[in-house]
């Protein structure tokens, strides 16, 4: 099996899955108990808030536990409006679905959502954002990397100006794609969302990072929980996975980025040297993600036939509605073929050039069979 998918979801890893097993044997105590067991259950939790406050520099209190990043997105956009007089949201046109609904959710529900212009390379216009900005705004929400074509936002400089210039206005960054591969400075950032299988953990359980000082509305209400924004009886072995996935995926990380970065040039090339290949992703994308099209060509069904021959890679992200036209590429590139023809392929530290050459390999014949099929 080649699997190059992993910004869809990574192996969880076997260090993780052994800790999860072992706190579920030993802790399976309700956490919220008063007995010793529960005691116990909860100072796991505990002493996992505190590894997890370390590695990102944030306080334990701003640390909101839940099942993964689209609630963790959902809560902090509903949560920061729904618990706000203002009604005005700024966002981009590269966003994850999960900001995209609840937005526009809530624009259905008498809110105004206003998409913020980027540059050539996908890059949020800072200029055009403040042009935006009206004394109605409550809400700035900006992906650090986009899922698809992996476009990095400028986010730290957007939290910076924000703070400087506009001190009242809320700033949420979706850190989902970025978290553990690249350090990120959270100052300047008042809510961030992640997930723990996008970083060898276990799906289920995911983060809001949300800070002292801002205020929202719970969206899911009822039952003890760790914090009075989220309730539900605390999950204990998916949280203490939580905070080991994100402890060993901060080890090496400089040196794991180095290695991908290295890949994603390697298979550039590769690519670039077959017929009908338009290369979506730019110098501003993240090298874990590599976004390209075969222009003419159906993606799902080059997906299908890799997939036949045990490779597996993504048309657009494992959570885009059903279109086979790609809005990230198409904002990003304004050409509806390119948009309607792209793929998604997502590399690790684990991947080899192996790995690359023999899906550069199925590729290009797969190409071939289909030219052949249509002439």
């Amino acid at each position: 099996m080649i699997y190059l998918d992993y910004s869809a979801t990574t192996f969880t890893c076997d260090e993780v899955l052994d800790y999860f097993i072992k706190i579920n044997k030993e802790y399976n105590a309700n956490p919220n108990s008063n007995h010793l067991l529960g005691k116990k259950a909860k100072n796991i939790i505990d002493e996992t808030t505190k590894k997890i406050s370390k590695l990102l520099k944030v306080k334990e209190n701003e640390i909101i536990y839940t099942s993964g990043s689209s609630e963790s997105n959902n809560l902090a956009i509903k949560g920061v409006m729904l618990r706000n007089s203002k009604k005005h949201i700024i966002t981009t046109s590269f966003e994850h679905s999960s900001v995209v609904a609840p937005s526009n959710y809530l624009s259905r529900n008498d809110y105004i959502v206003d998409i913020v212009k980027t540059d050539e390379y996908g890059r949020v216009d800072i200029n055009n954002l403040k042009e935006l900005i009206t004394d109605d705004t409550a809400l700035v929400s900006i992906t650090a990397v986009n899922s698809e074509i992996g476009i990095i936002e400028p986010v730290e400089e957007i939290g910076k100006f924000l703070k400087a210039n506009y001190p009242n206005i809320i700033y949420h960054v979706d850190l989902t794609q970025l978290i553990t591969k690249k350090k990120i400075d959270l100052t300047n950032i008042d809510l961030a969302s992640f997930s723990a299988h996008k970083f060898y953990g276990i799906k289920g359980i995911g983060c809001l990072i949300k800070k002292e000082n801002i205020k929202i509305e719970p969206i899911i209400h009822g039952g003890k929980s760790t914090t009075n924004y989220r309730s539900g009886t605390p999950a204990t072995s998916l949280i203490a996975s939580l905070g080991k996935a994100l402890e060993l995926a901060y080890n090496d990380m400089d040196k794991k980025y180095k290695y991908v970065s290295e890949l994603n040039i390697y298979l550039k090339n590769k690519l670039s040297k077959l017929d009908n290949i338009h290369i979506n992703s730019n110098e501003y994308s993240l090298p874990h993600i590599l976004n390209f099209s075969v222009v003419d060509n159906n993606p799902n069904k080059i997906q299908e036939l890799l997939s036949d021959n045990d490779i597996y890679i993504s048309t657009q992200t494992a959570c885009a509605t059903g279109s086979n036209i790609s809005p990230s590429v198409l904002a990003l590139t304004n050409n509806e073929k390119y948009a309607s023809s792209s793929l998604r392929v997502s590399i690790s530290h684990l991947t080899t050039k192996e790995e690359l050459d023999k899906f550069i390999t199925e590729l290009s014949k797969i190409i071939g069979s289909i030219n052949n099929e249509t002439n």
